[in-house]
């Protein structure tokens, strides 16, 4: 069971990789609609990502200038290293948003 589990989480993986490049095509139209409808947005990003920079998270205030923006001591897997701080911070934005 453990091995098949195994096989479909790298399979996911895989495809979500792959899945990537059609993103940029669709950038525009998320732009636009974060600009738009300006949705309360929570960020949290390792700030010492080396895979996704973080002015790649700052890139989200543009489009939407009351995001909550949070740049975490941490890398790519944030959440994995992170967690506790992330789940905080998570409570505390669904509690100031969802009324």
């Amino acid at each position: 069971m453990g091995n098949d589990h195994e096989h479909l989480r790298k399979r996911f993986q895989l495809q979500l990789f792959f899945d990537y490049q059609f993103n940029l095509d669709a950038y525009p139209s998320f732009q636009e609609y974060f600009r738009t409808h300006r949705p309360p947005t929570l960020i949290t990003w390792g700030e010492h990502d080396e895979i996704f920079g973080a002015d790649g998270a700052r890139a989200f205030t543009r489009d939407l200038p009351d995001a909550d923006l949070h740049l975490l001591d941490a890398g790519h897997f944030a959440l994995e290293t992170h967690g506790d701080e992330i789940a905080e911070l998570i409570r505390d934005f669904l509690g100031r948003t969802l009324h």
